[in-house]
């Protein structure tokens, strides 16, 4: 009886994770959101409803975003998205989220430093990234204008710490957007995503 009960509860909880992963599957309806960003003020993902959609997840203490922002990989990649009219939202995913007083100045005063242009900086409870299922940092996740997933994985195609990695790299977020843009099929829809694990608390 004790082998059907736990065997009942691992199926159930193995539907549960499908069906949580289901919600951010490549071709699927992107999960809607509504958060604060970093100035204080909600952004929604309905916002942008007929447009391109970047949703890329960042924490200033990672190696793995360090490695992009330092060398301005990462800046360079949101102004080619802007450029292609394409909007850029960088999630910061934390416990604490916009409760805590210290992080939206410090995550301001860090886009600043960097020279990043995201289209808002996102402060995320854990609601956001759970409803996507982001893993890591960086994860980037691109979203049609019908609203649904076009691209989720990696920011490119060298899962290292090291900037001089980035030179021989396949960028692709860029990749996937140009793709996007120019009404063709992307190439690498789904990548696995490398970096630090996203805190959850």
């Amino acid at each position: 009886m004790k082998q059907m009960t736990m065997i009942a509860v691992l199926a159930a909880g193995s539907i549960a994770a499908g069906m949580a992963q289901a919600q951010a599957t490549v071709g699927q309806a992107a999960p809607a959101f509504t958060g604060v960003d970093a100035a204080g003020k909600a952004v929604s993902l309905a916002d942008y409803k007929g447009k391109y959609v970047v949703l890329e997840w960042v924490n200033p203490d990672c190696p793995f975003v360090k490695k992009h922002y330092d060398s301005g990989n990462m800046p360079a990649t949101q102004k080619h998205a802007l450029g292609k009219d394409v909007v850029w939202l960088s999630v910061n995913t934390s416990a604490k989220g916009a409760a805590d007083p210290k992080v939206a100045p410090a995550l301001n005063g860090w886009v600043k430093d960097k020279g990043a242009v995201p289209t808002a900086l996102v402060v995320d409870d854990g609601r956001i990234g759970r409803a996507y299922g982001a893993k890591t940092t960086p994860q980037i996740f691109l979203i049609d204008p019908a609203g649904r997933i076009v691209y989720n994985g990696a920011i490119d195609s060298k899962p290292s710490a090291n900037a001089a990695d980035i030179a021989g790299a396949t960028n692709y977020a860029t990749q996937a957007i140009d793709e996007a843009k120019a009404g063709k099929p992307i190439t690498k829809p789904l990548t696995q995503p490398y970096g630090c694990s996203v805190k959850y608390g």
